[in-house]
């Protein structure tokens, strides 16, 4: 299990002890990408605002004490980025509270576009909105965004956007990934696998899909 999912996972373990929910693996994997608001909402049956706010911050301190740590590649991709003076952003289920918080503990560089995170919009992954949101952002339509995430639900989003998507097999397997109803375009290792330069034309973008 990769670390970051154990992580989740341990603060799903405090929160199932908590509400006598179960077996936290499934949890973990069952709500892997969507927003808390709806997750803690459904699964642990508060119905509240005051308090189900209160509990997703503490689920996100949680998660920020047991340490967060950036995913293969991501910090080299996302500096690359920034040095060619790319337009991306991150389009993350977290709260605005945990997103930066978590980014500073991981040392993720900052994007060219603010981040969208699930205070920014109505409806949270699979529903497009997100991504939708994220392109407007960076300036362009979704259809020349590509998407790059490691949940399913994201993939989802990213695809009914409009977007190119690319899954990442870091918290979802290669399997899953490939008889998802996500169909990303492309899987990828990790994001290590991933590459960009500057070309005349733009970005160009090379994908190691390491078939």
């Amino acid at each position: 299990m990769p670390a970051q999912t154990v992580i989740v996972q341990a603060a799903w373990e405090v929160f199932c002890a908590d509400y006598a929910l179960g077996d936290a693996t499934a949890i973990v994997h069952a709500t892997h990408g969507k927003r808390l608001y709806e997750t803690l909402r459904d699964i642990c049956g508060i119905q509240e605002e005051e308090k189900l706010l209160a509990e997703i911050e503490r689920f996100e301190e949680e998660v920020i004490r047991g340490g967060p740590v950036a995913l293969p590649g991501a910090i080299d991709l996302l500096s690359k980025l920034n040095s060619l003076q790319a337009n991306w952003t991150i389009v993350t289920s977290a709260t605005n509270y945990f997103a930066p918080r978590a980014l500073q503990r991981c040392g993720i560089p900052l994007p060219t576009a603010s981040i969208v995170t699930s205070n920014d919009v109505a409806k949270g992954k699979p529903h497009p909105e997100p991504y939708a949101t994220g392109a407007t952002r960076v300036g362009v339509e979704p259809s020349a965004c590509l998407v790059v995430e490691d949940a399913i639900s994201g993939l989802l989003a990213g695809k009914s956007a409009g977007s190119t998507t690319v899954g990442v097999c870091t918290s979802t397997s290669r399997k899953i990934l490939e008889e998802s109803d996500a169909s990303p375009d492309f899987i990828v290792s990790d994001l290590t696998c991933v590459q960009v330069r500057r070309v005349e034309q733009g970005l160009e973008i090379s994908i190691d899909v390491e078939l």
